[in-house]
């Protein structure tokens, strides 16, 4: 896992969101998971999202 520094809560988003990228690197090894590639693709926008709130609460 890549280091940042910051909260045990942004720590654990990071590290769902490369659990994420593991998936989605393993399903495209795997036939007809477009839909699946997709849902999961809205759900590590979303740990995005979070993430970027997350760092401007901390930030002050």
């Amino acid at each position: 896992m890549s280091y940042e520094a910051g909260s045990t809560e942004c720590r654990r988003i990071i590290e769902t969101k490369e659990h994420l990228l593991k998936t989605l690197q393993s399903l495209k090894y795997l036939s007809n998971t477009d839909h699946i590639e997709s849902k999961l693709k809205a759900i590590y926008d979303e740990l995005e999202k979070m993430h970027d709130m997350r760092r401007k609460i901390e930030a002050n």
